[in-house]
């Protein structure tokens, strides 16, 4: 297997200032931004190499190790799956959260999709906005806990797994979260359709849009710092932080598939990402 660089000199997509409506339409084994983007020209730094660990509340992100016996996951979608009870407790652990509720999992390859397999998000992002992650914090816990007495702080989440054997062609790519400015990033609506619109469709007016769950997406800043895990394994996750509503901590990490050249022998990324809420409770 060749061997994991330093660094990597790539490009990632970053939306650009004259961009106006942005939203992302999402159908089965397709999706579709209406943002206009530009590839900027980045380094990505090893973070295996870095000489010090990642945390998530000084960075945003962190590696972890966790086995598991699942092999079926296209199985694995729902918050009630077997693997979405293995990410609860990985994260309880992870975090120090005394509840933690599972969303949903997503499969996603840089090869064929299909109705059970997304493409990897290929530009610098973050799945909420702060508003659409407290919306879905409050959601989250009232169903799992009806009448609780509420929380004093939550953390959105994903745990992201390669499905893969290393080197995979299209890594993850961490922006470290305290490189990021609080006032940085631009909504961008999720739409759920059964097919992606075409022409003016994609730009008429959505009764309610403001309402709706929506990404953060950024514009390029050459004070952001991008770090990747090269040659993932089955028994490694990263948990990524898309919002902590404690902001005296890092409280989000901009990350994005990036395509890594580098790695001739490198083979189709197969990934499975889990969203979740994690709570700590006033119960």
């Amino acid at each position: 297997m060749s061997t994991a660089l330093a660094e990597v000199q790539t490009t990632i997509d970053y939306l650009i200032p004259t961009s106006r409506i942005n939203r992302r339409f999402w159908a089965p084994g397709e999706e579709y931004n209406t943002g206009v983007y530009a590839p900027y020209a980045v380094t990505i730094r090893n973070a295996r190499l870095a000489g010090y660990p990642f945390n998530l509340d000084e960075h945003g992100f962190c590696l972890a190790h966790h086995a598991t016996n699942i092999t079926d996951w296209e199985a694995q979608y729902a918050g009630d799956s077997a693997y979405a009870a293995q990410v609860g407790e990985v994260v309880r652990g992870l975090t120090g959260a005394d509840l933690v509720v599972p969303m949903g999992g997503m499969v996603r390859t840089s090869g064929q999709t299909s109705d059970q397999m997304q493409p990897p998000a290929a530009e610098a992002h973050v799945d909420f906005t702060k508003r659409s992650a407290q919306k879905v914090a409050e959601r989250m816990y009232r169903q799992a806990r009806p009448g609780g007495d509420g929380y004093d702080r939550f953390i959105c989440f994903s745990l992201w797994r390669a499905l893969s054997p290393p080197p995979q062609d299209m890594p993850l790519a961490l922006c470290e979260g305290r490189s990021v400015r609080d006032d940085e990033g631009t909504p961008n609506t999720k739409i759920d359709v059964d097919v992606i619109p075409t022409g003016d469709a994609l730009f008429a007016p959505i009764p309610g849009e403001e309402d709706m769950i929506a990404a953060t997406i950024f514009h390029h800043s050459p004070d952001h710092r991008w770090w990747y895990y090269p040659d993932m394994t089955g028994d490694e996750v990263l948990l990524i932080k898309f919002n902590d509503s404690d902001h005296s901590r890092t409280w989000r990490c901009p990350h994005t598939a990036f395509v890594d050249r580098s790695r001739p022998d490198s083979v189709e990324r197969r990934s499975i990402e889990f969203r979740g809420v994690a709570f700590f409770t006033r119960d």
